[in-house]
């Protein structure tokens, strides 16, 4: 509700396969995944034909200890003639300036929320990223540090 959002899935505390079907009942037309792993392979499940699929990060799998864990429902993609591609944010670098003020625009008039979650001190540095990995932080964290 904070942020607006149509609804969610706790990945967590839920089925996330079970929630995805409740969720979107139509099936998923774009993703954009920055998770990787177990939510990739759920949401390979569901997708329409013609879906498209934006691969940007992984952070379920950079710390694994074990192979890093590809979508095992890819079949999917072929099925449904869907389309996954990667992108790095540097891609569109000279795209920059507009998305920057689009985006500020939308923060300003509120048609996009933002939330911050701050933690204080370089010292908290080792356990702040690893909230990244567990995670433990709500919005985009943030490490201040006092210069």
């Amino acid at each position: 509700d904070e942020l607006g959002f149509d609804a969610t899935i706790d990945y967590k505390n839920e089925d996330v396969k079970k929630a995805l079907k409740k969720t979107c009942p139509d099936g998923v037309d774009v993703y954009f995944d920055n998770v990787g792993g177990d939510i990739l392979n759920d949401v390979l499940t569901q997708i329409n034909l013609h879906a498209r699929i934006v691969i940007c990060g992984a952070i379920s799998q950079y710390n694994n200890t074990t192979e890093v864990k590809g979508p095992s429902n890819y079949l999917s993609l072929l099925v449904n003639r869907a389309r996954m591609e990667g992108i790095v944010v540097f891609d569109n670098l000279k795209e920059y300036p507009v998305a920057m003020k689009d985006i500020a625009g939308w923060i300003q008039s509120g048609d996009m929320k933002v939330k911050d979650h701050i933690v204080e001190g370089i010292e908290t540095f080792p356990d702040t990223l690893m909230m990244l990995f567990n995670g433990e932080n709500f919005g985009k964290l943030v490490l201040k540090v006092e210069g």
